[in-house]
């Protein structure tokens, strides 16, 4: 069984699986973020922890959450981890976030997480990544509105 929560990111051993799994799952590829940004979760099986995903505030669209990363070990793909992804929408909007972005490269496994959650493919008036990048984002309404 697996089980997903919010975490602490100021605790040494929150800190350390974040880190642990970004290496794990991005292969030192990107840049270890700054897991201090943000709000982060752990997912984890048999109380270890097998995934991760983080929302910080966007610094390239105005008045957005940015998916900053989601990652889960390979062994552990496909058991419904990405559950994950409405709690990151929940938390943008808790934060009063228009929307909600992302981006990947061109690689198809890096932007199966986006389908389910029914994040948008889209053009942003400055893109800020690769040539190849492709950006996603999804309107979310504030608290309080319909």
């Amino acid at each position: 069984m697996y089980r997903i929560r919010e975490v602490d990111r100021h605790h040494d051993d929150v800190a350390d699986a974040l880190t642990d799994l970004h290496s794990l799952t991005f292969f030192d590829s990107p840049s270890i973020p700054d897991f201090e940004d943000g709000h982060w979760w752990l997912a984890f099986h048999e109380g270890n922890p097998v995934g991760f995903a983080g929302v910080i505030a966007s610094t390239r669209v105005r008045n957005a959450g940015y998916f900053s990363r989601v990652g889960v070990l390979k062994r552990h793909c496909r058991h419904g981890l990405l559950c994950v992804m409405p709690a990151m929408e929940l938390r943008a909007r808790g934060n009063g976030w228009n929307c909600a972005v992302s981006d990947t490269t061109d690689n198809v496994t890096f932007r199966v997480p986006f389908y389910p959650s029914r994040l948008q493919a889209y053009e942003p008036q400055y893109p800020w990544a690769w040539p190849h990048t492709l950006y996603w984002q999804k309107f979310v309404s504030r608290m309080g509105e319909a």
